[in-house]
């Protein structure tokens, strides 16, 4: 049974969520070329958002949907995280990808620099800030620049290009992170939390407490 303490920690992940997604909703309608001169109604007038606008949405988008959702992985790169065989995840939903959500050691799900339409499971090596050393002596170092970062895949046995990260195509961009992965389920009886950074695993018990179904999972898990 979730405590009470557990609910409250959860909800305030919430109001956070939708108060960002909120504003992003309505900070791009209002961006829209020329929206700012529309309605009837004046809602739009200056181009401002009222409190009454940014309440609604607020209180809209946090009784709707969840903070995760399922992600079905297959492949050796996130080995033994995660099976070779494939495993179904849970991911929370990031309103944003940026130093203060985000943390190395995350395991994150990321846009695909090859194809935006797909998705790869990478580990968070690197943020902003960091210099990178290659190993190889003809390779310079370099400093990621902002809301840029490195991603690694687990299995240290694969080859670069076989691991398909970041030392085959390079820095990506925060941006480029649509969630983090708090559990993975790998058969009916070998499931558990995914080992994440300590402040990412202290931000989404919570969330993890509250609307993690292992029977769910396995249902749509993948032979």
């Amino acid at each position: 049974m979730v405590s009470l303490s557990t609910w409250f920690r959860y909800i305030a992940h919430k109001l956070e969520y939708s108060a960002t997604i909120s504003w992003k909703v309505l900070h791009s309608l209002l961006s829209y070329p020329f929206r700012s001169d529309l309605s009837a109604s004046g809602n739009y007038k200056r181009g401002q958002i009222t409190d009454r606008e940014l309440g609604d949405a607020v209180w809209k988008n946090l009784f709707q949907g969840k903070l995760t959702y399922l992600h079905w992985n297959k492949g050796a790169e996130m080995a033994p995280s995660i099976g070779e065989q494939g495993g179904t995840l849970l991911v929370r939903k990031l309103p944003a990808a940026d130093p203060r959500r985000v943390f190395v050691g995350d395991v994150v799900v990321v846009k695909d620099p090859d194809n935006p339409d797909k998705f790869l499971v990478r580990r968070l090596a690197a943020i902003e800030g960091y210099e990178m050393l290659s190993t190889d002596e003809k390779d310079d170092p370099f400093v990621l620049e902002k809301d840029e970062c490195w991603v690694l895949a687990d299995n240290e046995t694969l080859k670069p290009k076989e691991a398909n990260d970041s030392r085959k195509f390079g820095p990506v961009s925060m941006t480029d992170i649509v969630g983090r992965v708090i559990y993975c389920l790998r058969t009916a009886v070998d499931h558990g939390p995914v080992q994440n950074s300590h402040f990412s695993m202290r931000k989404d018990s919570p969330v993890l407490e509250v609307e993690l179904d292992v029977d769910e999972m396995a249902k749509n898990h993948k032979a």
